[in-house]
């Protein structure tokens, strides 16, 4: 289990639990909070959003619903490449007593019941265009992540093929790109082979669905670990979300420059016209930034899935 994350006095995360328990969550990440079930660990996706690594004090309604609710549809559309933690979504399932009725109600839609496992320490990332710290890498050297790339690329240019492009995980700050020989220091041959395999595998089947919605997947950042009660390599946390991958409209698509995505770029765009320093505490955000961005989630949502959002809140169901 990956350990506490130390937070800001007056972070959003600060308050601990956002659920009446017996018990705080075992760890608060930006987005996400943790919580120990006996043999089965309780993943709630809440409404915060972060940029520029800073937790910002005003959060986004429903966030958390679309990045459970898209990360529940990939996990079944994924399952014959690699087995995942996912073991229930119904509040029911809970142990009795765990929350009070209002927090049963809160956890509709946003909460994953799962299978303990131990993370690989390594980010599993999958490029399929040049954008990003990979363009800057490429800028540089020529290459990502050690990974020599054909002459002339322009930011945003499709590669040739997909590539694999670990990092390391970071508890403060940035992640950093590694080379794939880094991550066999990490974990091995084996596994690290292992590991390609897979992300390269759900890679291209993201890819191909988000394509048919007229969305291209840039890329994507998975989680990987091994299963406590069987060992076997597991797919773990959110899968393919606008919070862990770059969406781009096919339709605007246009190589040479940056693209818009599907997640919270107005935030981001707003706040670079802000008299902020990007550190902690974040400016809260005007209401007109916040409608903006929960419809860019919920348009995500909605064309991955080929689903209704509205029927998710009401029926906790991925359907039309």
């Amino acid at each position: 289990m990956p350990p506490a994350e130390t937070v800001n006095p007056g972070d959003p995360r600060a308050a601990g639990a956002t659920l009446h328990t017996a018990g705080g969550p075992v760890r608060s990440g930006k987005v996400r909070d943790l919580y120990d079930v006996g043999d089965r660990l309780l993943l709630v996706a809440s409404d915060r959003l972060s940029a520029f690594d800073v937790v910002l004090p005003t959060p986004i309604p429903d966030k958390g619903r679309v990045l459970t609710g898209v990360s529940r549809y990939w996990f079944g559309q994924t399952a014959d490449i690699i087995p995942n933690h996912l073991l229930g979504t119904d509040p029911a399932l809970l142990p009795a007593g765990f929350t009070d009725e209002s927090g049963l109600a809160e956890l509709r839609g946003r909460m994953m019941l799962c299978r303990k496992a131990r993370v690989l320490p390594v980010e599993v990332i999958v490029r399929g265009y040049v954008s990003g710290s990979g363009w800057k890498d490429y800028k540089r050297s020529g290459s990502i992540c050690g990974i020599e790339l054909p002459k002339g690329l322009r930011e945003s240019d499709r590669l040739p093929e997909p590539i694999f492009t670990p990092s390391t995980k970071a508890e403060v700050g940035h992640d950093e790109n590694i080379g794939f020989d880094a991550m066999v220091d990490l974990v091995g041959a084996e596994m690290s082979e292992r590991v390609r395999d897979i992300a390269l595998r759900l890679y291209a089947r993201g890819a191909a669905i988000a394509e048919k919605a007229g969305i291209l997947l840039a890329d994507t950042k998975f989680e990987l670990g091994t299963a406590v009660d069987t060992g076997e390599l597991i797919l773990i946390d959110e899968v393919m979300t606008p919070d862990s991958s770059r969406f781009w409209e096919a339709a605007a698509y246009e190589p040479g420059r940056a693209q818009a995505s599907f997640d919270k770029q107005p935030v981001r765009d707003w706040l670079e016209t802000q008299p902020w320093d990007k550190t902690y505490p974040g400016p809260g955000l005007p209401a007109e930034i916040v409608a903006d961005t929960r419809q860019r989630y919920v348009a995500a949502f909605e064309r991955i899935t080929g689903a209704s959002f509205d029927r998710y809140l009401q029926e906790d169901v991925i359907a039309q």
